[in-house]
């Protein structure tokens, strides 16, 4: 199956948008589900680079591992996820469409392993479906509501 694909105008510069959409930190403010999120791997972010996001999968907390696959500041990057029985392959592009405007464009695909393989295709895909336009709606409204999106 293609990958889950969403997208939305956003009025901000390119870099600002590609900072706060690819930062961890964040994405419990626009992703539903997400509880937490860190980079865990210290330094500067770069290929290779393990991103953890904790999500609240019914009443528990998992956190799963990604690891930075493609990096093109201000305008690509890619993480792949690298355990658990539902592993998200996840693609976030920023097109600058002027000097104060963007397109944030997210694809999303899984690899189920164990049980996930039964899950991806029955309740997973179904769910990110779902999910995606609303996040992606979230996130237009926090990066247009903050004065400097970049900022904690």
């Amino acid at each position: 199956m293609p990958a889950i694909t969403t997208s939305v105008d956003v009025d901000r510069p390119a870099a600002g948008v590609f900072s706060y959409a690819t930062d961890p930190a964040h994405f419990n403010e626009w992703q539903q589900g997400v509880v937490s999120g860190s980079m865990g791997t210290p330094g500067s972010l770069q290929l290779g680079s393990l991103c953890l996001t904790t999500r609240r999968i019914g009443l528990r907390n998992r956190t799963g591992t990604a690891v930075v696959t493609r990096l093109e500041v201000p305008t690509a990057w890619s993480v792949r996820g690298t355990d658990g029985p539902i592993r998200a392959n996840v693609d976030l592009t920023v097109e600058p469409l002027g000097a104060d405007r963007s397109r944030v464009s997210i694809a999303v695909d899984f690899e189920g392993h164990g049980i996930g393989a039964l899950l991806v295709p029955l309740v997973v895909r179904r769910q990110a479906r779902r999910e995606m336009p609303g996040n992606l709606a979230a996130l237009k409204r926090r990066l247009e509501g903050r004065r400097d999106p970049t900022a904690g």
